[in-house]
């Protein structure tokens, strides 16, 4: 028999907490903090710290203790950093941020990282992966194509690291993928991809042998048959009903570039992303839309965003609301146990959380996000569910 759990609301948990729940000694549970406070990314881990002490402030318990240390985006300075975690006492850690900083920790026994990476494959056992993965987007997006029931889907990816990744996802996640297509990022050499992905040689060459049939024909009305032929760019269908596009920023642009280069447009195609954070700059790209994303609750992001801005006077990153909670879902699993001694027991059982990104699905030492799912259409992001 499958056990539930009951999900706790973090707004809850801030607001109803009271000394019922208090723990039954003094002893202050020490939650670390390992992020990049000198060098390149120094900005980004301040952001993250005062994130990590609004959250402290909110949830209002005298039982937690954050210290912060530095990685300075570095593995070395991360590994030394989190021995001088262990000596204080601290159990859980919150961090480090990126991937390459991961590689020493295996060694720090007794001691659960929260890292902010989406990366899930190769991960040490004491790190667990609290960024929004790929295995929990193509849940999403699985969810969409069966509520529209599509068809045929296609999914292209970048040949970069993440390609396996994406690969494992689409395993994990059950999602039924009619191609998987690994392209080129090279611009040249993806729009030659992309032409023999959507056969466009073929189907212009379609168009032009109708359009010399017509004019080699003794209809009537074939002047007004050609001038609509010559409007057209190819004729003939392409042999998938939505594209599942694995890319961001500039390079996903590009992907969707060549495809409209091709005759393959959104109006007809249902064109799909993965979590693009709200990236504004997709909004003034008419052309694209609608396109669709998984991602986290906006209403949520955008009011986490205007609480850390009227504190901080700053936009907070993405990364920051992780953080947030993460140190939320980290206080709902010590009420749990009292204390953090066993809390990577805790990973392994099954349980849920919801904070201000959403609802956490934990087992097995994995964190899962269940999405949202949003279009970009007439310039605005739209809610489907």
């Amino acid at each position: 028999m499958i056990k539930f759990f009951r999900i706790f609301v973090l707004t809850l948990l801030i607001i109803s907490f009271n000394h019922s729940y208090a723990f039954s000694n003094d002893k202050k549970i020490k939650i670390g903090l390992l992020v990049p406070l000198s060098g390149d990314n120094k900005n980004l881990g301040q952001l993250i710290l005062k994130s990590t002490r609004m959250a402290l402030k909110e949830i209002g318990s005298n039982n937690l203790e954050i210290f912060p240390k530095d990685t300075a985006s570095d593995a070395n300075k991360t590994l030394r950093s989190a021995l001088e975690l262990k000596k204080l006492g601290v159990k859980v850690i919150i961090g480090p941020i990126f991937f390459n900083n991961l590689i020493h920790l295996k060694e720090i026994e007794d001691v659960v990282f929260l890292s902010l990476t989406n990366k899930t494959l190769d991960l040490p056992k004491n790190i667990i992966s609290g960024g929004v993965n790929s295995v929990s987007q193509l849940s999403a997006i699985k969810k969409f194509i069966e509520k529209n029931e599509i068809k045929k889907t296609i999914l292209l990816t970048p040949d970069l690291d993440y390609k396996i990744e994406i690969k494992n996802a689409v395993k994990k996640s059950k999602i039924k993928i009619h191609k998987h297509y690994i392209y080129d990022t090279e611009p040249t050499k993806l729009t030659k991809q992309i032409e023999n992905i959507t056969n466009y040689k073929i189907r212009k060459q379609n168009l032009e042998d109708e359009i010399n049939r017509i004019e080699k024909s003794d209809l009537e009305d074939k002047k007004i048959r050609i001038e609509k032929l010559k409007k057209r760019y190819t004729i003939g269908n392409v042999r998938f009903d939505s594209v599942i596009i694995s890319d961001f920023d500039e390079s996903l642009k590009s992907v969707i570039t060549s495809l409209l280069y091709t005759d393959v447009s959104p109006k007809k195609k249902y064109f799909i992303t993965l979590n693009q954070w709200f990236d504004k700059s997709l909004l003034a790209e008419n052309t694209v839309q609608p396109i669709y994303f998984p991602s986290i609750n906006k209403k949520n992001l955008d009011d986490f965003n205007n609480k850390f801005a009227k504190i901080y006077n700053e936009t907070p990153n993405h990364l920051s609301l992780l953080a947030y909670d993460l140190l939320g879902l980290i206080y709902f699993l010590s009420l749990k146990t009292n204390d953090l001694t066993d809390i990577n027991n805790l990973f392994k059982k099954k349980n849920s959380f919801k904070g201000k990104i959403g609802i956490f699905d934990i087992e097995e030492n994995k964190i899962y996000h269940r999405l949202n799912f949003y279009k970009i259409e007439n310039n605005n992001f739209k809610k489907i569910f």
